[in-house]
């Protein structure tokens, strides 16, 4: 009678724990992949880049009023309704950019980049909002992978709109950076010429990692483990396998890394470990005294004319 009321109270909390276990990994998904989404609010999204980059406003009323910033819609195989603004050169040219935005961000706060290419480069450009930002649909954030994947459909979409022999670079900044890298791992299309990645992490479970320890000082196991498996399970895809890191050790084309040496969301050390396994041709820099994603905004100039001599060795 003891052995059996023994059992019955290990089981009982085994299986609590198992149950407290399961809603701590759902917790962990859905606070990461479905968080309070300032990229579903356009409105504010315009008035923090014209607050933060005044010089954007000038543009983009110029841009509104000859109605050169046009929408575009298209459907991933998957069925997602997917948006991105896309603007033409201000002359006709072949040169194009892809512009990928980062994590709860949307494809208006990546026209600071849209600006430097097509104010400034003369390029034709193009900004998707990621899946479940701006005004595309899906119900989660998805962190690059799947986002790879919507990122080569709206490329293929560039070069048709911008006449069908572009010659393209994709830049992405943080979580846009991460999905630039995850693509350029996959096949790429002759017209692809070169990437840029701005601060982008090495994988989602390197980042979610750092995130667990540093916001709730939990360590890997089991919380990641159980979380992994149920992402796989409602998103299909996998922490580790959503690896910039595996990526760029495919990639054949050039790419600029880009890192502010004081970032410490996505530490400056996954930087070198992503330079050091991409295979050449590629440049590093490291900007002294700049926060994650900070790059740009406090060196504008010498921002500009980095990818401008980057790009031009690709794009001439």
């Amino acid at each position: 009678m003891k052995r059996k009321k023994l059992f019955i109270r290990t089981s009982s909390i085994f299986a609590l724990f198992i149950i407290a276990l399961f809603g701590a990994s759902q917790y962990m998904l859905d606070y990461s992949l479905c968080p309070e989404n300032r990229g579903k609010n356009l409105e504010s999204s315009w008035q923090y880049m014209f607050k933060t980059y005044p010089y954007l406003k000038p543009w983009v009323d110029s841009l509104e009023q000859t109605k050169a910033l046009k929408d575009t819609f298209i459907y991933s195989p998957d069925h997602v309704k997917l948006h991105a603004y896309y603007v033409a050169s201000s002359r006709p040219t072949v040169k194009t950019a892809i512009i990928v935005h980062g994590y709860t961000d949307n494809a208006i706060r990546m026209m600071m980049i849209g600006y430097l290419y097509n104010k400034k480069l003369d390029f034709n450009i193009l900004l998707p909002d990621l899946r479940n930002t701006g005004l595309s649909g899906g119900t989660a954030i998805q962190m690059g992978w799947l986002d790879r994947k919507d990122v080569i459909q709206w490329m293929e979409i560039a070069n048709r709109i911008y006449g069908d022999s572009t010659s393209m670079v994709v830049h992405g900044i943080s979580m846009g950076a991460a999905t630039t890298m995850m693509v350029s791992g996959e096949p790429q299309p002759d017209y692809v010429k070169c990437f840029i990645e701005d601060c982008g992490y090495t994988s989602v479970w390197d980042q979610f990692s750092k995130e667990l320890k540093e916001q709730f000082d939990l360590p890997q196991f089991p919380l990641m483990y159980t979380a992994d498996w149920l992402c796989q399970l409602e998103y299909g895809w996998g922490f580790k396998e959503a690896s910039a890191l595996k990526q760029v050790a495919q990639c054949r084309l050039p790419m600029f890394f880009i890192h502010g040496d004081k970032d410490d969301y996505v530490p400056t050390r996954m930087v070198y470990k992503l330079y050091e396994e991409k295979p050449q041709s590629k440049e590093l820099w490291v900007v002294p005294k700049a926060a994650h994603a900070d790059s740009y905004l406090l060196n504008t100039e010498e921002y500009t004319q980095k990818v401008k001599a980057f790009v031009d060795k690709y794009i001439p």
